[in-house]
């Protein structure tokens, strides 16, 4: 794990289609939209998050995928966005191999970190990581690099159900690789106020995890979903809708929640 001064976050679901990347992109968005200087490494292998900001895959020479097999430093694979203050390290299919081409390796599970540590890391005050939506060796470098883990959940039925299972895995990294691992925190996503049983999934998270989950609801929203198509990020797509509004407030959360830690870290 690399040090305080900045904040390591891994954007993590071992489900899918709960708006992890969106909420990657768009929390990385806002946090750079209100000043901070933002870096998204993309390790899921579909490149989701690269596409969604804009980075056409023939302009990836250089991806993570170089990073977690040694080549490269994450120096030389910071991209730029059309978003003022925000980077990515972008993906590549290659990331599909990676796990085979370092599985015999010693320090197959701190590839990230240690990457991280060679870097200028402190450049950045915050670090997303955008993960695999399944737990590989990808998921536990982004776990054992990171100081906490952000979980976006989507407000259905089985919702209680997949978070038990990456609570779990959160608590394997801890007892393994990471014992300092937090949970950032837990966002709601795809919340529809009209839907009884939504509400009824927010009520529940927020028995059973209270101050872990954010107060910041985000809402199902078309402009949302329209915006990675075009390379952009919904802020930038459209400021004023809903959805850029709840990650706007999402990012205020986040960085309240941030001070909070320090401060009291520092009494």
């Amino acid at each position: 794990m690399v040090g305080e001064r900045n904040r390591i976050i891994t954007v993590a679901n071992q489900k899918g289609g709960v708006g992890k990347t969106t909420t990657a992109i768009n929390l990385a968005t806002a946090l750079a939209a209100i000043g901070e200087r933002v870096l998204i490494i993309d390790l899921d292998p579909q490149g989701n998050a690269s596409t969604g900001l804009g980075i056409e895959r023939r302009n990836r020479k250089l991806s993570s995928y170089d990073v977690m097999v040694g080549t490269h430093g994450i120096g030389e694979t910071v991209v730029e966005t059309a978003v003022p203050n925000l980077y990515i390290v972008p993906s590549t299919m290659d990331l599909l191999g990676v796990e085979m081409e370092i599985s015999q390796q010693s320090d197959r599970v701190f590839r990230l970190r240690r990457a991280l540590q060679a870097a200028d890391a402190q450049a950045f005050s915050y670090i997303l990581v955008d993960c695999p939506p399944s737990f590989n060796l990808l998921t536990m470098n982004a776990m054992a690099a990171a100081h906490s883990v952000l979980v976006p959940l989507q407000c259905e039925f089985f919702a209680l159900e997949g978070l038990s299972q990456l609570l779990e895995t959160v608590e394997q990294v801890r007892r393994t690789v990471n014992p300092s691992l937090d949970i950032q925190g837990i966002v709601l996503t795809m919340f529809d106020a009209r839907n009884n049983l939504a509400q009824q999934v927010v009520s529940d998270v927020r028995t059973h995890l209270g101050e872990k989950v954010y107060h910041t609801l985000i809402p199902r929203n078309v402009r949302v979903s329209e915006a990675p198509s075009y390379g952009k990020p919904a802020i930038l797509y459209d400021l004023k809708c809903a959805g850029s509004q709840a990650y706007l407030q999402l990012a205020s959360e986040v960085i309240q929640r941030e001070r909070q830690r320090k401060a009291k870290a520092a009494a």
